[in-house]
């Protein structure tokens, strides 16, 4: 039972990442980026191919460049071209495909398990102070929590205000002279950047990286920043930050409880995609049925006056 807690709080928190760049794109932004798939394995791509050139550490910061680069694209055909903003994620996710089949060398896989990763060099480290299990995991948790409150002190300035007012009311920011295309390039190169590092960790993690295994992390992490929502409806940044990640977890232990009862394997995304129509449905059916819940939950988002005070803040 431990080693199933302990699997599913890795992998929570490797895909934590993820949802993080999901919670800046899509709650703070506004924007849903279907390219997330394709950038998970374009990190997860260039991290593998800079680790097996013995360049470990390098791998994480190279991971996230590519991803930012990844959200530039998706950014550019949306601000700069005037492609709908769902079609622009789907055209980038469909393009990275190839970009990642040669990123890999023409290859769908790519083993590491000769390789020295970043969990591999932690363990050396640490292996005077902590259990090779448990080193991994403090690895991760710095990880997250040092990118959460990055990511918090980031929306708490000029430029995140204006993100931030940017996802609430587009127009209003644009009569306020802020460019809402600068805005929206900076956070879903952010949000690159973050996925990418994602699946560089995933790859070292698991030690391979291979072609599909972006799929369904859009998926994936919707439903851990819904379940998040849940469990933090109402707070400061901090706080829906670290709900976020918190349903990451819970998403990755009903996976990892859902294999102890012996689930087929290919029975998993559908087990993802029920329990995202159920976070979803959950408002609706509590006003639909009242009993469900003893108070109506306000509804997320800012209101008008909330906006015009990010911008009176720049």
């Amino acid at each position: 039972m431990f080693a199933l807690l302990e699997t599913a709080m890795e992998l929570g928190l490797i895909y934590g990442l993820t949802v993080l760049a999901l919670f800046l794109s899509y709650s703070m932004l506004g924007v849903c980026d279907l390219s997330t798939d394709g950038c998970f394995t374009l990190g997860a791509a260039v991290g593998s191919v800079t680790l097996l050139a013995g360049h470990p550490l390098l791998s994480l910061p190279a991971a996230m460049a590519v991803g930012a680069l990844s959200g530039f694209m998706t950014a550019a055909l949306q601000t700069r071209l005037g492609v709908d903003p769902l079609l622009s994620g789907i055209i980038v996710n469909t393009g990275l495909y190839s970009v990642n089949i040669a990123v890999m060398g023409g290859s769908a896989q790519l083993n590491l398990n000769r390789s020295n990763t970043l969990f591999t060099l932690t363990r050396e480290l640490l292996a005077y102070f902590l259990p090779a299990g448990l080193a991994r995991t403090v690895l991760l948790l710095l990880l997250i929590v040092l990118t959460a409150v990055l990511l918090s002190l980031f929306l708490r300035t000029r430029l995140g205000l204006a993100i931030r007012a940017t996802g609430n009311n587009p127009d209003m920011v644009r009569s306020s002279s802020i460019n809402p295309a600068f805005t929206i390039t900076v956070g879903l190169c952010l949000a690159g950047a973050l996925t990418g590092l994602s699946g560089c960790l995933l790859a070292q993690y698991q030690r391979s990286a291979e072609i599909n295994m972006g799929s369904g992390i859009l998926t994936v992490a919707l439903a851990s920043l819904l379940i998040g929502r849940a469990l933090v409806p109402r707070g400061n940044i901090p706080l829906r930050a670290a709900g976020a990640v918190a349903g990451a977890f819970l998403f990755r232990l009903v996976y990892a409880l859902a294999l102890q009862l012996r689930m087929p394997a290919y029975m998993l995304k559908l087990t993802s995609a029920v329990i995202v129509a159920l976070t979803i449905a959950l408002p609706y059916l509590k006003n639909r049925f009242p009993c469900l819940s003893s108070a109506k939950r306000p509804k997320e988002g800012k209101n008008y006056a909330e906006s015009l005070s990010y911008l009176q803040n720049l």
